[in-house]
């Protein structure tokens, strides 16, 4: 079956991982204000980021929360869209090394530890996913 995707049907797709991801986001940003998933967070920043004062684990963590929650919202706003879906971009980038460091202490973080390779694969899934979801479909 070689059907045609046409541009009505795709719009549609797209705006349905556009809903999905804002939800996912917005639910993990949540997350970071729970006091035992935040902890949990916080000590996934590997140690050589980890500083005192304004930029200290909790405050990173909250600050991520805060990133993901109004990045869930402006992928909704089709004035922000864009934006929003550049700055999760950003965002998923920044977060890799605290997911590497976990993927390399499964023993500290059980089940948040996925392995390293399936961690790298599934971020640069969900880059594409959010590049799909905010980037205009050519031709409009």
């Amino acid at each position: 079956m070689n059907e045609r995707v046409d541009a009505s049907t795709l719009e549609v797709i797209q705006l349905v991982v556009r809903v999905l991801l804002a939800a996912v986001f917005v639910a993990m940003g949540v997350t970071h204000f729970l006091p035992g998933p935040s902890r949990v967070m916080a000590k996934l920043i590997p140690p050589a980021l980890r500083t005192e004062g304004l930029l200290n684990p909790r405050n990173l963590v909250l600050f991520t929360g805060v990133c993901e929650i109004l990045g869930g919202i402006g992928l909704l706003i089709p004035q922000t869209q864009l934006a929003a879906g550049i700055a999760l971009v950003f965002f998923l980038l920044a977060v890799f090394p605290a997911n590497a460091y976990a993927s390399q202490h499964p023993e500290e973080f059980g089940v948040v530890a996925v392995p390293f390779l399936p961690r790298l694969f599934g971020q640069l899934l969900l880059i594409g996913l959010v590049l799909f979801a905010a980037l205009p479909l050519s031709g409009r």
